[in-house]
């Protein structure tokens, strides 16, 4: 008889991952409490270690080709531009983001456009057929190329995309998944590692591309180890309000493209639509003559993008004013207020401030620092901006505007969209043509008090 598999017992954090030699109440790596959980591990006999290994052949990096017919178009331009310009044969991608946000969506809209080139198997570990079926009538997705498989084993899955050798694959949804040989629940740390890995073999070993679904914990992350991120090629998150109709598809890894890319759709009755002008979404509807809207733009890849910025301040009625932000750093709003107190004379003790980007959309690139300091001070004096007015610019803690990157795509993309005026960094006006100068009033600043005086005027 074949000697029995040793088996151990470990304490696994289900939130980073991390093994522990007995049960504790917080993790030691990540600081989470009772996310340590007890998993029984058994170790492969030599015959499974047999099968598992499979002979390599190295060959010259030169003899690789890699050209454009090793993507795939999906379809939907703003995806392409997330993935680095199409889905990467052998590629796993990983999709995640909060519940009803529109994965699932998103990934059966673009069947029917694949299955023109390939076929595509869809598995499901939380969905009948009957229920894909009314999904997919509801998308208009109708092609006979995809298939379905509603399974949960992960060994079983690998099985059946080698017999059937798909030309693409999707996994919804990865937590579901489970080794039978793991005695551990689905959604454990080891079930959801040994399972990506099983299915990033196959794509490799087949050259299939999959998409992995992945849920979300209450922070916004991956629910699993961080070492998933670490195993796929790319991970994706949808972004946004899940009770608004726009969606923002974010790239945090891509090893074939950029991670500063981003993707706007709109949600409708027939699924997500493109959104070809974000920026106009972004800013269309725009009170005027409001005290507290300044717009701001940012650089997503090579793409600028405009977005308005809300401050709203009143006084407070506590004795400690309040904070908040939505789409904003909140550690860079109190750096603001405090550079705007002590470098330009403006007085927020008393008052409770809160900042709003509209959209959903977040804005994490210094150049905003301005805007938000100039929607914070009108907001305090209750002084509109002009509403055909853009500013840009990070500040620094002497009150300084420093220069920012990218700035001729900035001011080039304000005047497309009708901009009268643009206040940047007075660092910025060296490198802008003459000819881009006639297109739109352009005014450098040196101070958060010169951009103040030049659109709100002398107000302290």
């Amino acid at each position: 008889m074949p000697p029995k598999a040793k088996s151990k017992t470990v304490f696994v954090c289900s939130a980073c991952g991390r093994e522990h030699l007995r049960w504790s109440g917080q993790c030691a790596q990540c600081g989470e409490w009772n996310t340590i959980n007890e998993e029984v591990r058994t170790a492969p006999s030599a015959a499974q270690s047999a099968v598992a290994r499979t002979a390599f052949r190295a060959q010259p990096l030169s003899d690789i080709t890699a050209d454009n017919s090793h993507r795939y178009r999906t379809g939907l331009g703003e995806l392409d531009r997330v993935l680095g310009g199409g889905l990467v044969k052998g590629s796993v991608v990983l999709l995640g983001g909060d519940p009803g946000i529109g994965k699932s969506t998103i990934l059966l809209q673009i069947c029917e456009e694949i299955c023109k080139q390939i076929a595509v198997l869809y598995i499901s570990g939380e969905e009948s057929p009957h229920q894909l079926k009314l999904r997919a009538d509801r998308l208009c997705v109708q092609s006979p190329n995809l298939r379905v498989l509603c399974e949960t084993d992960v060994l079983a899955i690998c099985e059946h995309i080698r017999a059937e050798k798909p030309g693409m694959v999707i996994v919804d949804s990865i937590q579901t998944m489970q080794a039978e040989d793991i005695p551990s629940s689905p959604g454990s740390v080891t079930q959801v590692r040994e399972s990506t890995h099983a299915l990033q073999r196959v794509a490799k070993q087949l050259d299939i591309p999959i998409f992995l679904v992945g849920h979300v914990n209450k922070d916004g992350n991956i629910a699993g180890p961080k070492v998933l991120e670490h195993i796929v090629d790319a991970v994706l998150y949808f972004e946004g309000e899940r009770h608004l109709s726009y969606r923002i598809l974010r790239a945090v890894k891509n090893r074939f493209g950029s991670t500063n890319e981003i993707g706007v759709f709109e949600m409708s009755g027939h699924g997500l639509q493109e959104v070809e002008n974000p920026s106009m979404m972004l800013i269309g509807g725009r009170p005027k003559g409001v005290s507290g809207s300044c717009v701001a733009c940012v650089m997503e890849g090579s793409r600028p993008i405009l977005a308005e910025v809300q401050g709203l301040v009143a006084p407070t009625g506590f004795g400690n004013p309040r904070r908040m932000t939505n789409g904003v750093d909140g550690n860079r709003l109190a750096m603001l207020i405090a550079v705007l107190e002590k470098r330009a004379g403006y007085f927020f003790g008393n008052m409770d401030t809160y900042i709003n980007v509209i959209g959903g959309l977040k804005l994490d690139e210094p150049s905003t620092d301005l805007s938000v300091a100039l929607a914070l001070v009108s907001g305090l004096k209750d002084l509109p901006v002009p509403s055909e007015a853009l500013v840009f610019g990070e500040i620094g803690l002497g009150g300084e505007l420093r220069a920012v990157a990218q700035c001729e795509q900035r001011v080039r993309e304000a005047a497309r969209l009708g901009f009268a005026k643009c206040v940047l960094p007075k660092q910025n006006l060296r490198g802008l043509p003459k000819s881009l100068k006639s297109d739109i009033a352009i005014i450098g600043a040196q101070n958060v008090r010169d951009a103040v005086g030049a659109l709100i005027g002398d107000i302290i």
